[in-house]
């Protein structure tokens, strides 16, 4: 077989020993896929059979477009006889083991990310914090499930100082595998939320689940946990009898390792005055919310915790933008004047929603603006559906919200709890809500938008986008 590059992920020889599958040709990858869509020039793609779809029809596509090779479980149809593949019996479990050959290769600290919320945005966070430090991979996306773990493990490079996975779940027994594939010498708990409560008996349930993250714990091991949730102790008492050393805490609570004392919130960010570890530091997060306060303390524990540079760290959060779906705000032109949109689409929960309905309560609208929120159904919430919609009632009049466009079966229920004096309109779908928001808007308004995934309020989003796309820009960059 041909030599490899030094710069290589895998090779041939090194895929062979961690598969036990067999290539037809020498080769070397610089990354991996398992989409051909996104397949690009230097990597192995890994032909997944899932219940929709066979990656093996699309190894042809792969290699047209570049890949080094193709993993594969038999020999794929218009793809030549001499083609670069490895042969392996089963390409999902060969895609495991190539995830823990690479975290047995390597000698990088690895950080494991759960909660009910936040978990990609402190993901990024310590992307960003760590990089600072040392060469730093991280999962891609909310690459978090039994496909996105592995794939992001096994794209880990050898060379790597920090590791860092977001892990997720919506039923009890799934982050348990997922961590003792990972092996975490810290696991950070972000905090516990009525998130997938539709698969839950309660609260303390979740916090059980979650607390799987700890079963691949290393030895000696770090938890970080929220200490301001009610579950710290349930949390702090499985990390203990998962055998990790320290368990640190994170939040506003006077008796945590990492704790704010003082926060002066923007539009576009906070300033923070915190102790972390017995060390004050000041520092700004340059994205608006409590919650993105809290990700980033969590995000500074584990770098301290690691012995890490602190005011390093810190200072890279400065310029830290929200991600898209995830309060990612534009300025869209309206006429001689703007619309404020924070972009919120991506995922919700009863905890991240009134954490968006906090944001826009903080946002500043232009002369004769109003504050405007577009919102989905959060799905799977089971039989307290109904309460926890209706009870965002209080909240947006709280935040002193001037009009709810809501759509879906379960945002009904808000619709009807919402008081008289707020503007309001309801649709069946997301989609329909998109000609009714246009209609109304006016110059200085802000708009935020936050729905379940499920939901389609992107597409909201994208409406607004459309109709400013000239002019759109980000507002807070």
């Amino acid at each position: 077989m041909s030599p490899a590059p030094a710069a290589a992920l895998w090779t041939a020889a090194a895929a062979e020993a961690a598969t036990g599958g067999r290539s037809s040709a020498g080769w070397a990858a610089s990354g991996i896929s398992i989409d051909s869509r996104t397949a690009a020039p230097g990597d192995l793609f890994i032909a997944i059979e899932g219940a929709n779809s066979d990656g093996h029809d699309y190894v042809a596509d792969a290699l047209a477009a570049g890949a080094a090779a193709a993993m594969v479980s038999r020999h794929p149809r218009a793809v030549s006889a001499d083609a670069p593949l490895l042969r392996v019996g089963d390409t999902g479990a060969a895609l495991r083991a190539l995830a823990a050959a690479a975290r047995a290769r390597a000698s990088a600290q690895i950080i494991a990310v759960t909660g009910s919320v936040g978990k990609t945005s402190t993901k990024e966070a310590l992307r960003r914090a760590l990089s600072s430090q040392a060469a730093t991979h991280a999962s891609a996306a909310s690459y978090n499930n039994h496909w996105g773990v592995p794939l992001s493990l096994a794209r880990m490079p050898a060379d790597s100082a920090f590791g860092i996975f977001e892990l997720g779940m919506s039923r009890s027994g799934e982050l348990d595998p997922l961590s003792r594939m990972v092996r975490p010498h810290a696991a950070i708990v972000t905090g516990i939320a009525p998130a997938h409560l539709a698969y839950f008996k309660n609260l303390a349930a979740i916090a059980d689940a979650k607390a799987e993250v700890f079963a691949g714990l290393e030895p000696d091991g770090t938890a970080l946990l929220n200490r301001d949730d009610e579950f710290f102790p349930r949390l702090a008492e499985a990390a203990e009898g998962s055998g990790a050393r320290r368990v640190l805490g994170f939040g506003r609570h006077p008796e945590a390792w990492a704790h704010i004392a003082a926060v002066a919130a923007g539009p576009c960010g906070s300033e923070v005055s915190a102790e972390i570890g017995g060390h004050g530091i000041e520092y700004r997060i340059g994205a608006a919310g409590e919650h993105w306060v809290m990700n980033s303390l969590a995000t500074l524990a584990a770098v301290a915790a690691f012995g890490g540079d602190l005011a390093r760290a810190a200072a890279s959060l400065a310029d830290m933008a929200p991600l898209g779906g995830r309060g990612a705000r534009h300025r869209i032109r309206l006429g001689a004047g703007t619309v404020e949109l924070i972009d919120e689409s991506y995922n919700a929960n009863p905890a991240s929603m009134r954490a968006a309905i906090a944001t826009l309560a903080g946002a500043r609208p232009g002369p004769e603006g109003r504050r405007i929120a577009v919102l989905g159904d959060m799905l799977e919430l089971g039989p307290d559906s109904v309460r926890l919609h209706a009870g965002l009632a209080a909240d947006l009049a709280a935040a002193a919200v001037d009009i709810v466009l809501s759509a879906g079966a379960d945002m009904a229920h808000l619709d009807r709890a919402l008081p008289g004096s707020m503007a309001r309109l309801h649709a069946e779908r997301s989609q329909a809500l998109a000609a009714p928001l246009l209609d109304l808007l006016r110059p200085g308004d802000v708009v935020m938008v936050k729905g379940s995934l499920g939901s389609r309020t992107g597409a909201v989003v994208e409406a607004l986008l459309e109709h400013g796309r000239s002019a759109a820009r980000a507002e807070c960059g």
